[in-house]
Formats: structure tokens, C-alpha cells, sequence
């Protein structure tokens, strides 16, 4: 069991500050957490394969079609700053 001092120790790590009843609350909470994982870990899975999914999936694919829309000139219309074809932003250091 997760206790008290450990929720408080876990959240010292991470920079974070909660009060006695939150980690005491924390605490609770995680233990139900725990005990839940617990119950799922005695289940027999052997003989049974992974999914990727949870459902069976059947895989759709498209063919990619190359296609150009708008012209180069199109694209960067609206910029408030280009350079040729490209958007001009200010330099970063």
C-alpha cells in the first residue's frame, strides 16, 4: 500500500505542494488504484495474443496522390514578410 509518507515523498519530487488531507485522500485513492491492478493481474492469459487494438480492426489504405493546390506565390500571399517563396520571421539566438 501506497502510504501517507510516500505521497508526500512523490510529490516533493515533483515540485508539488498538497496538504495532509490531500496526501492522506492521495493515498486512498491510489490503493483502490492498486487493488484494482491487482485483480487484473491474476486474470489467465495464456494462450490468448496481444492486440494492437481492442476491437478487430481491418487495415485501410489509401493510395497517396501527389497534388499541388495553391502555387508557391498563393501560400505565402498574406505573409507580412517573405523572402522569394519563403515567410521571413526575425531571427532567433
Amino acid at each position: 500500500m501506497i502510504d501517507k509518507k510516500a505521497i508526500e515523498h512523490i510529490a516533493k519530487l515533483a515540485r508539488l505542494h498538497i496538504t495532509e488531507d490531500e496526501a492522506q485522500e492521495y493515498s486512498t485513492q491510489l490503493a483502490k488504484a492498486l487493488t484494482h491492478f491487482e485483480q487484473i493481474s491474476k486474470i489467465n492469459t495464456a494462450g490468448i495474443e496481444p492486440m494492437v487494438t481492442p476491437t478487430e480492426i481491418e487495415a485501410y489504405w489509401r493510395e497517396d496522390v501527389v497534388k499541388q493546390d495553391f502555387t508557391a506565390e498563393e501560400m505565402t500571399g498574406n505573409a507580412p514578410d517573405r523572402a522569394g517563396n519563403l515567410f521571413k520571421v526575425p531571427p532567433v539566438v
